[in-house]
């Protein structure tokens, strides 16, 4: 009798906040082609010239600021994670966590599931938007991954859930009384960015639809289906309106650039200290894009965005944790599987 597994895919993460440690983990996750998306030469000279003499120490000292007694924390919720849905699946059901770049590697969490004796998995990517650099890395990582097994188990991938309606209620359950409690002024949607040219390379259209024009995000349509910051903006109207945020109360932003390059704007730096200087006194910031808190919640957001709110005149602010191992989170995810006709019970 054929039997399912669960195999959760996250990032990835470095091993310590230690400059050796945090240069590994760069390295394997920025020569990844669907990341910096150029040629092996340039991307070669650019890891080896540009990123890896310096980031690393910049990178680890980040990391200490938010690392805890029991590790980096989207390691800590990913474990928690893992073992609530192996509970709320009865035991019965193997579910391994795995992360696509460092460790634990999806090559030894699917040999954890084969083990258990399942031979039907049921991937999770734990990227709620559709990117190719995450999204698509971690799925071609998982299916050469099975590939090099010599009995291949069937494998069925969860799709992008940026417009789920039990996505989109476990993270405005979770915002909804932090919202309250801070008063919020302004709310900003801070979603990881993403150089343009990769959401130009998902156009179905051949470039005649995304950032083509300031509506071009407005609504899913063939040409942007698989676009990253159209699939930011349904979630973030969809938070928002189960949250009854008017629209001039809030604003979808985006982190974490890289390079020189353009990204998909507004920055969210630039917004946090434009907000500042527009005299918002209190500030929420969400973060859809990250299903636990991680480097970019916790120490972009929480830590150095607070204290450029606050350096230029804001009061506080607030930054709603992540949904981490949430019970809504939970309850969301078997939701969510259960709604592709997959049957892991």
């Amino acid at each position: 009798m054929s039997r399912s597994g669960l195999l959760l895919v996250n990032l990835g993460t470095p091993d310590a906040p230690e400059t050796a440690a945090v240069r590994r983990y760069l390295r394997e996750f920025l020569s990844d082609p669907r990341v910096i998306d150029i040629s092996p030469f340039a991307r070669a000279l650019f890891l080896n010239l540009v990123i890896l003499p310096f980031r690393p120490a910049q990178s680890a000292a980040a990391y200490r600021k938010i690392w805890t007694e029991a590790g980096s924390p989207i390691l800590v919720h990913g474990r928690a994670l893992e073992a609530k849905l192996r509970e709320a699946l009865g035991g019965e059901t193997p579910v391994e966590l795995a992360m696509r770049y460092q460790r634990p590697s999806i090559g030894s969490a699917l040999a954890r599931i084969r083990e258990a004796g399942a031979d039907r998995i049921v991937v999770f990517p734990l990227f709620p938007q559709y990117s190719s650099a995450a999204w698509g890395s971690a799925v071609e990582a998982v299916f050469v991954a099975a590939g090099r097994l010599w009995n291949v188990p069937a494998i069925r991938v969860i799709p992008p859930f940026y417009a789920h309606p039990a996505f989109l209620d476990a993270f405005a359950s979770v915002a909804r009384p932090v919202l309250a409690e801070a008063r919020a002024e302004r709310v900003l949607f801070s979603f990881h960015g993403l150089p343009e040219r990769h959401v130009r390379k998902s156009d179905e259209s051949g470039g005649r639809h995304c950032l083509a024009s300031g509506a071009c995000c407005d609504r899913i349509v063939p040409a942007n289906r698989n676009c990253y910051r159209a699939h930011c903006a349904a979630t973030a109207l969809g938070v928002a309106a189960r949250l009854g945020l008017s629209p001039d109360r809030w604003r979808m932003t985006f982190q974490s650039r890289l390079g020189r390059d353009p990204w998909i704007q507004p920055y969210t730096d630039v917004v946090i200290e434009e907000s500042a200087r527009d005299g918002i006194r209190r500030l929420v910031v969400l973060s859809p894009a990250f299903v636990a808190d991680c480097l970019e919640t916790l120490e972009e957001i929480e830590i150095r965005g607070r204290e450029c709110f606050r350096a230029l005149g804001g009061e506080d602010l607030t930054m709603v944790p992540s949904l981490n191992a949430s019970p809504e989170w939970v309850a969301a995810i078997l939701e969510i599987i259960s709604a592709t006709d997959e049957k892991l019970r």
